[in-house]
């Protein structure tokens, strides 16, 4: 039972499931590239592949034919080339939930930061500067909050949001009415745009939901509204969010995702005075990375043992399993 992960660290929890199974690990340099990875599979003979840092494609699943899962190290599946997994067979599931609250928690600083302009403020302060005449800090309470996507993370953020007095409003393709304890169900992206001044994404990259956000949407939009991702940075038209932000009809950008990360050296989010830009970090806590780490262990387990995998993990069934897909977490 040879899992490879590509990633030079997993959890302690979810090596010691691992090993108590049996189970021989191997591990990769961070972010290798696909090729680096069907090399290493094709070494070792991986019978799972816990992916965690970079890209599992089709060559990859080729390299390793004794192949039955792929462990996604988090809740998004778009690094894995699932067409391909389900056309060899292979098991691929996901930890739903794991990060939530620690994404959600991420997603809620950003819009804290945004609001208060604390940016804005510490650059003031640090250029000698202090408070000006007709400086005013907005309140959180009362802004209109709508959330695109209601999986665990946007659920999260709405009971955060409405905690802090916010108006949470929530768009979903697949979430029932239990998702909507904390918000207003709204029937269509278009009605939440209008009716939003911070909208936050939390829903999967999928070719349906690529660059939803463009210049179409983006001026749906009340003037001086703010943006939050946590999810995808490919949601997000760049170049269009770039032109809305230097026009001021978006007045901000919260930012952990990029639709190339890292996003190159003189790539404007960087510097740009109205964008807040982090690192893919949201979701890496030190209890969530726990939490992924075992779930992703306990599914490799399962799919190798002949034991059950839960439902909710399962995103591809293999070809000798008869669970039903699960549609993308939104």
């Amino acid at each position: 039972m040879t899992v490879l992960i590509n990633s030079p660290h997993l959890a302690a929890e979810g090596v010691a499931v691992l090993e108590a199974a049996g189970c021989d690990l191997h591990f990769v340099e961070a972010f290798p590239p696909p090729e680096r990875v069907a090399e290493a599979a094709a070494e070792v003979d991986a019978a799972a592949i816990i992916a965690r840092q970079g890209r599992i494609t089709a060559a990859v699943m080729d390299a390793a034919p004794n192949l039955r899962v792929i462990a996604r190290h988090g809740a998004g599946t778009d690094e894995v080339d699932l067409e391909a997994a389900r056309a060899r067979g292979v098991l691929v599931t996901r930890t739903p939930g794991a990060n939530a609250r620690a994404v959600a928690e991420h997603a809620i600083a950003l819009i804290f930061l945004m609001v208060k302009d604390l940016p804005g403020m510490q650059r003031r302060v640090a250029a000698a500067g202090w408070r000006e005449g007709d400086m005013q800090v907005r309140d959180i309470a009362g802004l209109r909050l709508g959330l695109v996507g209601m999986g665990p993370i946007g659920q999260e953020t709405a009971r955060l949001g409405q905690g802090l007095g916010m108006t949470v409003s929530a768009v979903s393709r697949h979430a029932d009415d239990m998702a909507f304890r904390h918000a207003r169900r709204v029937s269509n992206l278009e009605t939440l745009l209008r009716e939003s001044d911070i909208l936050s994404l939390h829903t999967a990259l999928t070719e349906e939901s690529r660059e939803m956000l463009n210049a179409r949407t983006l001026a749906l939009l009340p003037r001086g509204s703010l943006i939050v991702n946590t999810a995808r940075g490919g949601l997000i038209d760049e170049s269009a969010l770039l032109a809305a932000l230097d026009s001021g009809h978006i007045a901000g950008a919260g930012l952990d995702v990029t639709t190339s990360e890292p996003p190159p050296p003189d790539h404007p989010f960087r510097r740009h005075p109205s964008v807040v830009l982090t690192p893919h970090v949201a979701g890496v806590t030190a209890l969530s990375m726990v939490q992924m780490a075992t779930d992703a262990a306990e599914c490799v387990v399962a799919a190798l043992t002949g034991g059950i995998v839960p439902p909710d993990r399962i995103v591809v069934p293999s070809r000798l399993d008869g669970s039903r897909e699960q549609p993308s977490p939104s």
